[in-house]
């Protein structure tokens, strides 16, 4: 999930929260590739996966195709030549480390190891040679689509509670069942129902509400405390962030699990409530509202029953996890609908920078999903971290296009 990106997607500022949350990312395979919620998730960046009552026959619970490819040629993709860059090489070169043991990647992976580092024409000639591209359309036929951000964001914390760091993270209930679909149609595998026993009975798990009371069901499950409970909500849908310690210590914590309620935007529920306007409704909006009505926040925050279980991950990553299970990189990764765009593939945006007109025309790879990137034409741009990086997520909001590049002479699994 957009790691993160549950990732969850992103896995997204002002989409995400206007939009909210649809189908789960794919199921983590390990502790080294959790999703964010969007992301988000994660998960990314990351979004988190939604309860679903199954009342009919799980054959027909399959969602239909969310778009298809177009097999076309480089010339169509704008600014090709210019849409290269290190951060680009680098994070295929990462993406290698998962793929290069499946066909149809092995090769390449070897192949690309052996070039070296990064130089414009020899990368240019490589993926040229090397791969066909795909256009992704959605399913009326339209290229166009939506492209938002996310981020890793920075946090202050405590290792113990205090008056001024009194809002938890928590680690992941024990009580917290995970239900896989795929054991009853191979067609939903992959989606998953949350819930919790009680006597021989599965339940809907707690919502944020009940977690977030002063002597809540988790009390004890407690990773870490920060000092905003916005930032924190706002972690929640990145899907993984840095949270820096009193003593300068900063611990990476990333999504590991998530209480199977749908996402509700509070954004929407502030516009409708004449809280925001429509231009207001970005993260930073949603932060100054914070702000001016300190007694309201946590009736707001609940309206939105999501709820993401964090994790602490190794100290030495270079950047957040995504559901690929490889660090993501700022300005080269990106959260993708698997429906429609392999894992670790290269795809190439065409966009505009947030809130400019300026062409954003770049490669780069398909390493995280989010909870919130549901379709053929949508992604979530990873910005990175830093201050830079969170002002651009919050604000992108842009239309694009996506190009799928895939190893030469190979039918992508959503082309028809």
């Amino acid at each position: 999930m957009r790691m993160t990106r549950l990732l969850i997607s992103a896995c997204i500022l002002v989409p995400f929260l206007l939009a909210g949350c649809a189908t789960p990312p794919p199921a983590p395979q390990s502790a080294a590739s959790a999703p964010r919620p969007g992301v988000c998730a994660p998960v990314s960046p990351a979004c988190p996966q939604p309860v679903k009552t199954v009342s009919t026959p799980a054959e027909n619970l399959a969602p239909p195709p969310p778009g298809h490819l177009v097999r076309t040629d480089f010339s169509q993709l704008p600014h090709w030549d210019s849409g290269l860059s290190p951060a680009t090489w680098n994070a295929f070169l990462e993406s290698c480390t998962r793929l290069s043991q499946d066909a149809p990647w092995t090769s390449l992976c070897q192949q690309a190891t052996a070039l070296g580092p990064f130089d414009a024409l020899t990368m240019r000639r490589f993926f040229e040679h090397s791969f066909d591209p795909w256009q992704i359309l959605n399913p009326d036929e339209s290229p166009q689509g939506l492209i938002t951000g996310y981020y890793e964001p920075l946090l202050q914390g405590s290792l113990t509670r205090t008056a001024v760091y009194r809002f938890p993270l928590y680690g992941p209930p024990p009580d917290l069942l995970t239900i896989d679909l795929g054991d009853l149609a191979p067609d939903l595998k992959g989606r998953h129902l949350r819930g919790r026993l009680v006597g021989n009975r599965v339940v809907p798990y707690f919502s944020r509400a009940e977690i977030d009371l002063e002597d809540g069901p988790l009390t004890g499950h407690e990773l870490l405390w920060v000092d905003n409970p916005v930032k924190l909500f706002f972690l929640q849908i990145q899907g993984s962030g840095v949270v820096q310690l009193r003593d300068g210590r900063r611990l990476h914590v990333g999504y590991a699990d998530q209480n199977g309620h749908p996402f509700r935007s509070i954004a929407r529920y502030l516009m409708e409530q004449g809280q925001l306007s429509l231009a207001q409704a970005s993260m930073q909006g949603i932060e100054a509202w914070a702000r001016s009505h300190p007694q309201d926040l946590q009736a707001v925050l609940n309206q939105n029953p999501s709820f993401v279980f964090f994790r602490l991950l190794p100290p030495d990553l270079p950047g957040p996890l995504g559901t690929l299970g490889v660090p993501l990189t700022g300005q080269a990764s990106l959260a993708v609908d698997t429906q429609v765009i392999p894992l670790g593939a290269p795809v190439f945006l065409s966009t505009t920078w947030p809130g400019r007109n300026q062409p954003l025309d770049r490669l780069m790879m398909a390493q995280d999903t989010g909870g919130a990137i549901r379709g053929a034409v949508r992604a979530d741009f990873f910005w990175g971290f830093g201050v830079e990086a969170e002002e651009a997520a919050g604000h992108m909001k842009q239309a694009g296009q996506l190009w799928l590049l895939y190893p030469h002479g190979v039918q992508p699994p959503a082309a028809h």
